[in-house]
């Protein structure tokens, strides 16, 4: 094959693998598909699509080691910051793509080590799925939440590992991503806060998925900021008013008690992605904002 027709996957393979030589994984190799660009169930891609300067930051991908395997991770922070507090973001059910490596520049901007892990990476590249559906049934269908929770673990390590400031830890996420930061923040005590964006809160429970958001509220280690919009479509209000309820019947819980939960109005699911024709920029400013001044409120940044 001439270097005129490579694509840009198989020179970023020919990259991670050393043209073949070094022994990678299966899971290893499909890793990273979607580096520089969006996941192919994410099409169409809307021009709007924000691009955040990579200026003052050192950001790429990076590999986390999670004890069996390495799994990609995004991570971009400022270049001139030592103990930078660290923040996970967790992704959609599309994986890291461009939108969530943006995301992580947004918030490495802002003062953070941002890191977004490809936690689905176990069971399959969610980036190379033409549908969501082929993503639900191939990879989201056997994502084991406790499994999760470990990488999630493992991320923090490596952060710090890196020089940022673990024991300053928060965590957000997006749709599927949301779900898991309420989960994440019940789980791990160093959580300072986390920022759920448009995560389901309510579901059937499986081996794999046992608790949901509206189960753990009384387990909270960790203040949680809830943000959904009223014409959320696939997140109904009459559950993420369970959650409220959950909260408030957890009040002995200090941390429940300063979770708070923001629905936008006129907003759809997906109103921050903003590749996706349900994109408000008016809302996502808002909620942005309303996230960063969350994380300040907890010194975070």
């Amino acid at each position: 094959m001439s270097d005129d027709n490579k694509t840009e996957n198989q020179e970023h393979l020919e990259a991670l693998t050393g043209g073949g030589k070094l022994p990678m994984s299966r899971r290893t190799l499909l890793k990273g598909f979607t580096v520089g660009g969006f996941a192919a169930a994410a099409s169409p891609i809307l021009a709007q699509a924000i691009t955040t300067p990579s200026t003052g930051l050192e950001e790429g991908r990076v590999l986390v080691n999670v004890g069996d395997d390495d799994m990609f991770a995004y991570r971009a922070y400022p270049k001139n910051k030592k103990n930078a507090p660290v923040i996970l973001v967790v992704p959609e059910i599309f994986g890291v793509h461009a939108y969530l490596e943006d995301v992580c520049r947004r918030f490495a901007q802002a003062g953070f080590y941002a890191l977004a892990p490809e936690i689905f990476f176990r069971y399959s590249e969610a980036g190379q799925y033409a549908s969501v559906a082929a993503i639900l049934e191939n990879v989201i269908s056997k994502m084991d939440d406790a499994q999760v929770m470990k990488d999630l673990d493992k991320c923090v390590e490596f952060a710090g590992s890196e020089g940022a400031n673990a024991n300053q830890l928060a965590v957000t996420g997006f749709c599927w991503g949301g779900r898991i930061t309420w989960l994440y923040a019940a789980h791990q005590p160093a959580v300072k806060a986390g920022v759920a964006w448009y995560g389901r809160v309510v579901g059937a429970k499986s081996a794999l998925t046992p608790n949901h958001p509206v189960d753990i509220a009384s387990q909270l280690k960790a203040p949680v900021l809830g943000l959904y919009g009223s014409e959320d479509s696939s997140i109904p209000l009459d559950t993420v008013e369970q959650m409220r309820q959950a909260l408030a019947a957890a009040g002995n819980n200090p941390f429940a008690k300063a979770s708070s939960i923001t629905v936008f109005d006129g907003a759809q699911h997906g109103f921050h992605a903003d590749y996706r024709n349900t994109y408000n920029a008016t809302v996502a400013k808002e909620a942005y904002n309303q996230a960063l001044l969350f994380l300040r409120g907890k010194n975070l940044i």
